[in-house]
């Protein structure tokens, strides 16, 4: 079973989310949209678009949206298969929260890594 394809968002906090999403759209040159983050779309080794995306956003330090986590950053990985890979990571012995999302933006699952990182594995909706 292949585990993870690739990287689907990476998502952190600050103190001041509206001035560290201006900071970054100055300096970097990362179109922040109004919901606090951005698409980045996948191309391939020539430059030509390829399917995909992956989410750049900042949220506000008091969020529990990374709980039970006390990091300020979450890594969202896509999956093939959530429901296998999660399996596969309760028989490895790993922390995998229980609850599971099944939405229009596709299937969303949490491990916890051995420092105590919440990750997020997504199964992106069929086509995607």
């Amino acid at each position: 079973m292949k585990r993870v394809t690739g990287i689907g968002g990476i998502f952190f906090s600050a103190n001041d989310p509206v001035a560290m999403r201006a900071w970054y759209k100055r300096h970097l040159g990362i179109d922040v949209q109004n919901w606090g983050g951005t698409a980045f779309s996948w191309a391939d080794a020539e430059g030509k678009p390829t399917a995909g995306t992956t989410v750049w956003s900042i949220g506000a330090a008091d969020g529990k949206h990374f709980a039970p986590s006390t990091a300020s950053f979450m890594i969202n990985y896509r999956v093939d298969d959530l429901a296998a890979l999660l399996q596969a990571l309760r028989d490895e012995g790993c922390q995998v929260m229980d609850k599971v999302d099944d939405s229009e933006y596709g299937k969303f699952g949490w491990v916890i890594d051995p420092e105590g990182n919440k990750i997020e594995l997504w199964q992106p909706p069929a086509g995607q």
